[in-house]
């Protein structure tokens, strides 16, 4: 499999997650973003919501570009953008942009304080919304007569392939995703399964996201 083929983490979606530290209230967003220009616009999207609070910190990475970037947004240097970057990298994750706001309670937390609530911040946003792993998927085009439809069904399921489109017509024109490494497999056991009347036609190789 080639690098370009490696399975890779995002977030499973958009979340958010909030907690109170010495009478500061930390609250915590993350996006699964795919370019930086989504990312600075979900930055921007938080900071017009939260205009009031002191700082709203971030940090992001984006797959294809390479681009990590992180803000300490007024807070002082290396406790709060890096300490979230850093959550983001543990993870594994990538295609990724967590927001951290800051309403300042009153009391100073220190740096280690600081560091420790911005992590936390992270880490409770992370584990709120979830990880998907992408695969890489092999997409195949097969027509189907109806009588065989069950059983095709069955062998995409033991091969772990998924199903994603089907038409009606006189025969069933399917759209199948299956896992790089059973691909071969599956197309042989649709050639064993119909005696050679139903014939696979590969297309493209496309990613699609798994729960961990």
């Amino acid at each position: 499999m080639s690098a370009s083929n490696q399975e890779f983490f995002i977030p499973a979606g958009n979340g958010v997650s909030e907690f109170t530290e010495k009478r500061s209230r930390f609250i915590g967003y993350l996006f699964h973003v795919t370019e930086e220009k989504e990312a600075l616009a979900q930055i921007a999207a938080v900071k017009s919501k939260h205009y009031d609070a002191k700082h709203n910190v971030y940090a992001y990475l984006i797959r294809e570009t390479g681009a990590m970037r992180y803000s300490d947004d007024g807070e002082p240097q290396g406790t709060a953008g890096m300490p979230v970057l850093e959550v983001l990298r543990r993870e594994g994750l990538t295609d990724v942009c967590c927001v951290v706001t800051r309403y300042f309670g009153g009391v100073l937390l220190g740096a280690g304080g600081l560091t420790r609530a911005y992590a936390r911040a992270a880490k409770d946003v992370v584990a709120a919304t979830g990880i998907h792993v992408m695969r890489p998927f092999q997409t195949l085009f097969v027509t189907c007569p109806y009588p065989l439809f069950e059983r095709v069904k069955r062998s995409l399921s033991g091969a772990g392939g998924i199903l994603s489109d089907a038409q009606y017509g006189a025969d069933i024109q399917l759209t199948l995703l299956l896992p790089l490494e059973t691909g071969d497999a599956f197309s042989a056991s649709l050639t064993e399964l119909s005696s050679g009347s139903i014939q696979a036609v590969p297309g493209e190789v496309v990613f699609r996201g798994v729960p961990v």
